[in-house]
């Protein structure tokens, strides 16, 4: 089957959500400290969100309670999460520096892909070497490891307890109409990073399809790249086998300051590709003991 990639439709062109964005704003400060860099920066090619699906669309659901919404979308969470443990895809990872032009100067570039060490535990490889152009900063693929400490899915239902979720209010996001949730972490700690941000719910079928936050902890917002100052991300999903939600694409914006100067710069985080995974290699079976006698 065909697979349609959701598109990105930048949070500036949603006016609703500017409304919602701008009520973050007051009530808690850190969340939109960071604004996406002004000025000539394009934005990217504009995304389109679709559902793929082989079954009838069932009817609409009746209104539901909240807490009926958020129980239902963290089930999904949950099962996505599992599922995804069982693909593969492709994970390329571009940052960006801008000159004074708006125009991209310079890029640091890698991919990466998930795979299975000898005990058929998953990780994330490295499958092509890191390239860079960068003027201004110098980067290793170690000094990605914080992206590691963000989950794909932040809102199952074993991590619902540590969240305080509001209603917001619903929302049409290219073809799928959403209820909107704010997500504050009830408290922070040193070693666990929470989201704090919104989450776009599919209204039909009770799933994540968006979200828009950063991760905190008790030091504030969280820095997922060395000496980089992204905190905010932007992400969508994509529509995977008709049933599942995966992310496939995450951006985040900001201006660096170097020497008194202002480089705006840009990371775009996408996972393409999905496939299903090689199983993990089979146990070798276990000798039969010689000395037991024989069956008869």
């Amino acid at each position: 089957m065909t697979q349609v990639r959701p598109t990105l439709c930048h949070l500036r062109d949603l006016p609703l959500v500017c409304v919602f964005l701008l009520a973050l704003i007051l009530e808690a400060p850190p969340l939109l400290a960071q604004d996406a860099p002004q000025g000539p920066i394009a934005p990217p090619p504009d995304h389109h969100v679709v559902r793929l699906s082989s079954e009838p669309e069932p009817p609409a659901p009746p209104t539901l309670p909240e807490s009926e919404i958020i129980r239902r979308f963290s089930q999904k969470e949950d099962e996505y999460l599992a599922t995804r443990t069982h693909f593969t895809y492709k994970k390329p990872i571009r940052i960006e520096e801008f000159g004074p032009d708006g125009k991209p100067s310079g890029e640091f570039m890698l991919v990466m892909e998930p795979a299975r060490d000898s005990d058929g535990k998953l990780y994330e490889k490295v499958v092509q070497r890191p390239q860079s152009t960068m003027h201004h900063f110098f980067l290793r693929s170690e000094d990605l490891e914080g992206l590691e400490r963000i989950p794909a899915f932040p809102l199952t239902t074993k991590q619902l307890v540590n969240y305080n979720l509001k209603y917001l209010g619903k929302e049409q996001v290219d073809e799928v109409e959403c209820y909107i949730f704010q997500v504050k972490p009830k408290t922070v700690e040193r070693q666990k990073a929470y989201f704090d941000g919104i989450v776009w719910v599919d209204a039909k079928y009770l799933e994540v399809v968006k979200t828009y936050g950063q991760w905190m902890t008790d030091l504030g917002p969280m820095h997922v790249v060395k000496d980089l100052p992204f905190g905010l991300f932007e992400t969508y999903r994509e529509n995977v086998e008709g049933k599942y939600w995966f992310p496939n694409y995450s951006r985040s914006d900001d201006t660096a300051e170097i020497k008194g100067q202002q480089i705006p710069v840009r990371i775009v985080i996408k996972w393409s590709d999905f496939k299903p995974l090689p199983l993990a290699p089979a146990q070798a079976t276990k000798p039969a003991d010689s000395s037991s006698p024989p069956r008869p």
